[in-house]
């Protein structure tokens, strides 16, 4: 009776702070695969402040990312929407943002949950990787900065982290180099070597001005070539804050130490209102880094180091809540924003990529290696310890659920895809409220996902895969992602069909021959996709070839643009950079 008691007394307990609004502290990934936490099942990484999130928390086992990649996904994230509702879907080869001067990005008509928690009267700030923009006309508009976005602070890279950001770690424009430099300079190499031998032999008069004019345009060529590799790394990879910038270009020392000190300060500047802390990481997006603590420290070379890092900074942030008294009244969230890039390999033939476990292919594709990603929440006295959930949610149900938690009704304007977490992380509800679920590879309907009610089956549908190249791999190295369109693809009709629940691995596809109800299954999610289809309206492409574009009008520069240097350091002129 006594125990009957006390677990009746949690129960309340955990009702009433639910109703209460907490804090909350949301903890992004950048390429972390699910098979890279302990808690996870990796044996070799040393990840336990992330597996004491586990163990203090629910683990969602079957987390999905809304897009395998960077920009769409956290679009999804911010506003519990597909990307492709607020036209951060590419239809072309590239499907994120590269330059800071680009024009696209979250377009300002949509509403992110910051937006919502800020007119609830929570505090707001978003520290590391934005990603989604930041001009639209002229750059002092900042119409897609994270501050239009709800959040009162940001402290962060307002792009991404790639190689090009870090001197010796490579280009992931090497493709683009080779065809827009290397073959035209080899096609004029071999016009003026030919023209000049009929012009000794006597065959045919060339005037000097051709043979000048091939000269210049090859070295224009190349002085374009070189002033792109010189000036991409300040003009891209610089630090904000708010809508100054502080360190251009960005210095990987302590970076991911420093942008934790500050995530430690928001919180204890506003440890007596509420708050919403988005920590957003750098890592472990290439170029990958980590500081002298953790370098060289890890069984997985410098990918290990910087997940180890990583999982530094959330104990860090956690023993400040707990520090502050603030444990108990604040919910975290932990995720990747896509599964772990597999075709990420240095020059010398070194993995920089994570691991997804069991799971088949990586981030940019619809594999569950993907879009399965880690999904752990804790909220000591509200949320059962130690729960695992094996059904099918999503990055955008994190919109809703702290939506809801803050006391701010949802949007009716607009179509939500998220659902609320809080049922079925409370137990009031067994089954996930996605009965299907869509992935889009950029802007292409690539795959559904049905988990049919009073059944354990959990049914996906690929209507085209990617081509992996070399034959045999487990990714697209020859195009370092995989693409979604053209000879990149197989479209498969029927489509291809596999049932999750017995072949996660996705190796076995079934047939009428080993499935029974193999046409019923594919007509029920064509009747969803057509639904779905349906409420999917057209907007602007904020992934054109021209809001993609680098435009010198919106070029940030903490100098004079015109002396062509954008460097300053404002981080380590005010002492907030340890050496």
């Amino acid at each position: 009776m006594k125990i009957f008691l006390l677990l009746l007394l949690f129960l309340c307990e955990a009702q009433s702070r639910a109703t209460s609004r907490p804090n909350f502290v949301v903890l992004i990934a950048d390429d972390l695969g699910i098979g890279d936490p302990g808690c996870y099942g990796n044996k070799t990484l040393r990840t336990p402040n992330l597996d004491g999130l586990a163990k203090g928390g629910v683990k969602l086992t079957q987390h999905l990312a809304a897009s395998p990649l960077c920009t769409p996904s956290r679009a999804s994230l911010m506003t519990g929407r597909y990307s492709i509702r607020s036209g951060l879907a590419s239809r072309s080869r590239v499907g994120v943002f590269l330059f800071s001067a680009s024009s696209g990005g979250l377009p300002s008509s949509e509403i992110t949950f910051a937006k919502l928690l800020k007119t609830q009267g929570y505090a707001t700030a978003l520290i590391g990787k934005w990603h989604l923009g930041i001009h639209c006309h002229n750059k002092t508009d900042f119409c897609h900065h994270p501050l239009n976005h709800g959040f009162d602070y940001f402290h962060g890279l307002p792009v991404t982290n790639l190689r090009d950001c870090k001197p010796g770690h490579g280009s992931v424009f090497t493709s683009g180099i080779r065809l827009l430099v290397f073959i035209p300079l080899q096609v004029i190499a071999i016009a003026l070597l030919t023209l000049a031998v009929l012009k000794w032999l006597g065959l045919c008069h060339v005037p000097p001005a051709v043979f000048f004019c091939l000269v210049f345009l090859a070295a224009l060529i190349l002085a374009s070539l070189l002033c792109f590799l010189h000036y991409f790394r300040p003009l891209n990879c610089f630090l904000f804050r708010n809508y100054d910038i502080t360190q251009q270009p960005m210095s990987y020392d302590n970076l991911t130490q420093r942008l934790t000190e500050d995530a430690s300060q928001f919180i204890r500047r506003n440890a007596e209102t509420p708050f919403l802390l988005v920590m957003s990481y750098l890592q472990v997006h290439t170029a990958l880094f980590a500081s002298k603590d953790f370098a060289g420290k890890s069984q997985h070379g410098i990918y290990g180091d910087a997940v180890e890092e990583m999982d530094w900074s959330v104990g860090q942030i956690v023993n400040v809540l707990e520090e502050l008294n603030l444990a108990n009244d604040t919910l975290i969230y932990f995720t990747s924003d896509q599964g772990a890039h597999v075709e990420e390999v240095n020059s010398r033939g070194e993995m920089h990529g994570g691991s997804n476990g069991i799971y088949k292919g990586g981030k940019a594709n619809n594999w569950e290696g993907g879009i399965r990603v880690p999904g752990l929440l804790r909220w000591p006295g509200v949320l059962q310890a130690g729960l695992e959930i094996d059904e099918p949610t999503t990055n955008m149900d994190i919109f809703p659920t702290v939506v809801k938690l803050a006391g701010s009704p949802l949007p009716e304007d607009r179509i939500i895809d998220g659902r609320d977490l809080m049922p079925l992380l409370l137990g009031k509800h067994q089954r996930s409220e996605h009965e299907f679920l869509f992935h889009y590879c950029n802007f292409y309907l690539n795959a559904v996902r049905w988990h049919p009610p009073n059944s354990t089956s959990i049914w996906k549908a690929f209507f085209f895969t990617p081509n992996f190249s070399p034959e045999g791999a487990n990714g697209c190295f020859h195009t370092h992602v995989c693409l979604c369109y053209g000879h990149f693809v197989t479209h498969h009709h029927p489509p291809l069909l596999f049932d999750l629940s017995k072949d996660p691995r996705e190796r076995n596809p079934v047939s009428p021959t080993t499935e029974p109800r193999f046409q019923e299954i594919l007509e029920t999610m064509q009747r969803a996709v057509d639904r779905h289809t349906q409420t999917v309206q057209r907007v602007p492409n904020q992934l054109s070839l021209w809001n993609l574009l680098w435009k010198p009008w919106l070029q940030m520069c903490c100098s004079s643009f015109f002396h062509l240097s954008c460097q300053c350091d404002q981080e380590k002129q005010d002492g907030r950079v340890s050496h």
